[in-house]
């Protein structure tokens, strides 16, 4: 688990080898996940009955429709594009912890949330928007990467790639924090008689589960309107507050909430791995390049 490295360069390095194993692993639910989000919309304007409606039933559909290559679509740019996104997220909280720590061993739930909110609202602004839009599309309307990315271009220009980029800083904001303040709480608890404070790659795996699970419930509303803004569709709203109102007008509360349990089997095994694994790719970086972590 995260036994946190005061170098920059390894916690980066670390992350975004971490991010990539984690994009892999659970691409599937991802897509399933985006697809349930948007389907809403595109029901309720054409009139017809949406493809499918849970989880199974989307796995099924898409393998049906694309085999099982079909569920990968959409994964190339995203992990590519998860390295540094990941990279971004460990580089900025040890960065920030540092700076927070004050002298300190453990930094505490306040400052490892405020670290991870910082850490967050970094890799929204830096990565996390312009990968999201393009994952969107790319899910949406069925695209290549090149030809989502043409089609960004072509109708919005540079703007188009930070689409729902204040949904996406407050997400992020919200994940990250959470999710660094838990398995922060969750260490310190775990290894409070312990001398060398480590934990297993078991422990932090159940760790960052519970970091997911916590970070999901919190804040899905803010996913469904970031997925929303990136979508085919966006030029229906006119911000933030006109999409939050249109989508509660469609459906209520329900229609940010849709996706929930797709995150869930995505965002939990992710951060399991992620935070699990962290720790032990962390000791293989400083191996390898001799930095001192």
């Amino acid at each position: 688990m995260v036994a946190k490295s005061k170098n920059p360069i390894v916690a980066c390095t670390a992350g975004g080898i971490a991010g990539g194993m984690e994009a892999t692993a659970v691409w599937p639910m991802e897509y399933i996940k985006t697809q349930l989000q948007l389907q809403a919309s595109k029901a309720r304007a054409s009139g017809e009955k949406p493809a499918f409606d849970s989880i199974l039933g989307g796995l099924k559909y898409q393998y049906q429709r694309a085999g099982f290559t079909g569920l990968y679509r959409g994964l190339g740019p995203v992990v590519t594009f998860s390295i540094p996104k990941a990279g971004v997220r460990f580089g900025c909280f040890s960065v920030i912890s540092e700076r927070l720590r004050e002298g300190d061993e453990t930094l505490g739930p306040m400052k490892n949330l405020a670290a991870g909110v910082g850490a967050g609202v970094s890799e929204a602004i830096l990565a996390v928007t312009p990968i999201e839009t393009v994952k969107t599309k790319l899910i949406d309307g069925d695209k290549t990467f090149m030809q989502g990315v043409k089609e960004i271009i072509s109708k919005e220009g540079p703007a188009g790639f930070y689409k729902g980029l204040i949904p996406t800083i407050g997400k992020q904001a919200s994940n990250q924090g959470i999710r660094f303040m838990i398995v922060g709480e969750y260490k310190t608890w775990l290894t409070k008689d312990r001398e060398d404070k480590s934990v297993s790659a078991v422990e932090g795996l159940l760790g960052g589960m519970i970091a997911g699970c916590s970070s999901t419930i919190a804040n899905n509303p803010l996913d469904a309107v970031k997925t929303r803004m990136q979508g085919l569709e966006a030029h229906k709203y006119n911000g933030t507050a006109d999409c939050v109102k249109k989508m509660f007008e469609e459906g209520g509360i329900k229609s940010f909430y849709r996706g929930t349990v797709a995150r869930m089997g995505r965002v939990v095994p992710g951060q399991g791995l992620i935070f699990g694994s962290y720790e032990a790719i962390q000791n293989q970086v400083v191996r390898v390049t001799g930095l001192e972590q």
